[in-house]
């Protein structure tokens, strides 16, 4: 794994791929970067930087990807962002795998009932991306998490609550081979993990009490596959004053509420 601006990518020096299919390794991660910071894009270094590429072959992909529409160059500004190209096969893709048009109005229930702001992940790889987020209400907000955003499994609330319910050997065999503790503090270590899992699934929910970043609580509930399995998370953020363990309960029923709703409507809209 390559560092992102303070969170991970796969790493892209692939030395036993065929050279074809390291180009669409290498092509695959520059999209994941410049995904990353989709608001205010990227100069052709930090994008070099991040996904651990040479300048001139980073400037090459990204050439190539803007050629056929999958990033856009603002001259203006000298950086890097996401192409329209993209939104089309998004659209394309989304008549199978979009569930956003019923996550937002859940989202938007749970920002209005909570005051926190609220958020929709997918669970990709072994990380978590950020799909949608609903502003609350309360005037003081985290900002750690946005649109775009990775944070690999088990970190942030949402990544929690996703691996929480994956099959145990895939939670064995992701702690066993990850390294968090050493970017995220030991509070990360794969013992630490593993007794926030043991409470996700007691409770039903996740609880990160302000580990990535000091006083900025989240907590999520995992939303379902018609097959059952955990794809999705649900989840909210607010300063840790708004978290007492009596509120904690309560916003904990309201997150469960919601993921069992966003559950069902996948599995009706996937139904015959």
């Amino acid at each position: 794994m390559v560092e992102i601006f303070g969170f991970y990518a796969h790493n892209v020096d692939m030395t036993g791929d065929r050279p074809g299919a390291q180009m669409l390794h290498r092509a695959a991660a520059v999209l994941r970067v410049v995904s990353g910071e989709s608001e205010t894009g990227l100069g052709t270094g930090d994008v070099a930087d991040s996904a651990n590429l040479s300048r001139s072959t980073a400037h090459r992909i990204l050439s190539a990807l803007e050629e056929e529409g999958l990033v856009d160059y603002d001259a203006g500004v000298g950086r890097w962002f996401l192409g329209p190209e993209l939104y089309v096969l998004g659209e394309i893709a989304g008549t199978r795998f979009d569930i956003t048009s019923h996550a937002r109005r859940v989202l938007r229930q749970v920002a209005h009932h909570t005051g926190e702001s609220a958020f929709l992940s997918v669970r990709r790889g072994n990380e978590t991306v950020c799909l949608i987020r609903e502003e609350g209400s309360f005037p003081l907000r985290s900002f750690v998490l946005s649109e775009g955003v990775r944070f690999p499994l088990g970190v942030a609330s949402a990544g929690l609550a996703i691996l929480a319910f994956l099959p145990e050997d895939t939670v064995s065999a992701y702690l066993a081979t990850s390294t968090l503790e050493e970017k995220w503090g030991e509070q990360h270590s794969a013992v630490n993990i593993r007794q926030r899992l043991a409470l996700t699934r007691q409770r039903g929910y996740s609880l990160n009490p302000g580990l990535i970043v000091e006083g900025s609580w989240g907590m999520g509930a995992a939303v379902f596959s018609p097959s059952g399995d955990p794809v999705w998370a649900i989840s909210i953020t607010g300063v840790d004053s708004r978290f007492p363990p009596e509120r904690v309960s309560e916003l904990g029923k309201i997150l469960l509420d919601a993921a069992h709703q966003l559950s069902s409507a996948v599995r009706q809209q996937t139904s015959p």
